[in-house]
């Protein structure tokens, strides 16, 4: 009887583990183009849908990813991000697209990590020196240097990076696996958080003297989103 306790457990922690980590579920309907208006529609997956009868084909369009955008900041790239919040008819479907910008010469679409998708890029300009390291305890470090035409994928949650190494300004696109695939830019959790992360921590993690940590976390960090 106890083993017959013991299985059961196990099924049901299985059970709930594997609702805990779903996201981004199935749609069980053609589509589900979001609105703000509750009195207009049903709410499903985090939006609430329009009705049918209503929807027209621009619920499904989105136009403007062909304007290149301003690089002029502190890591030289800007990420344009075309989730459910700009482009309705993504609602449930599990995706969502995104334009980056970089500036000629180093610049950089910064380590970073998306907790909800993978992601694959598609290079439409320029060079790119691109990568990914995985998870502890081995950290491989994955990395390429991508031509126009190329593309590379970064598989869900892992720490990975973009930087322009050509002279010229570059452009890439990316599809992620979610309609809200979420960014945390490491360098500005960790050091640029609000409100901070005691120094005397992070210099332990980092190996670093705590000046220079104080000194990192003085500085104004920005987002290129």
């Amino acid at each position: 009887m106890k083993s017959v306790h013991v299985l059961l457990a196990f099924v049901l922690f299985a059970l709930a583990s594997s609702l805990a980590s779903a996201y981004d579920p199935s749609p069980l309907q053609d589509f589900c183009v979001a609105i703000n208006d509750p009195k207009l529609g049903i709410f499903v997956n985090g939006k609430f849908c329009k009705d049918p009868n209503l929807v027209k084909p621009d619920d499904f369009f989105f136009t403007g990813l062909n304007i290149a955008r301003n690089t002029n900041n502190q890591v030289g790239s800007n990420v344009t991000l075309v989730n459910v919040d700009l482009f309705p008819g993504l609602n449930t479907l599990g995706i969502s697209l995104v334009r980056i910008d970089f500036a000629p010469n180093g610049g950089e679409n910064p380590p970073h990590i998306h907790p909800r998708a993978s992601e694959i890029l598609f290079v439409q300009e320029g060079t790119l020196y691109v990568g990914f390291v995985t998870s502890n305890p081995n950290n491989t470090f994955f990395s390429k240097i991508l031509h126009t035409g190329d593309a590379f994928v970064f598989p869900l949650g892992m720490i990975h990076f973009q930087v322009n190494i050509g002279k010229t300004a570059a452009v890439a696109f990316a599809s992620l696996s979610s309609q809200n695939p979420g960014v945390i830019t490491i360098a500005n959790a960790v050091f640029g958080s609000m409100p901070r992360i005691n120094p005397y921590a992070l210099a332990r993690a980092f190996q670093l003297d705590v000046d220079v940590v104080k000194a990192l976390q003085a500085k104004f960090w920005t987002s290129n989103n």
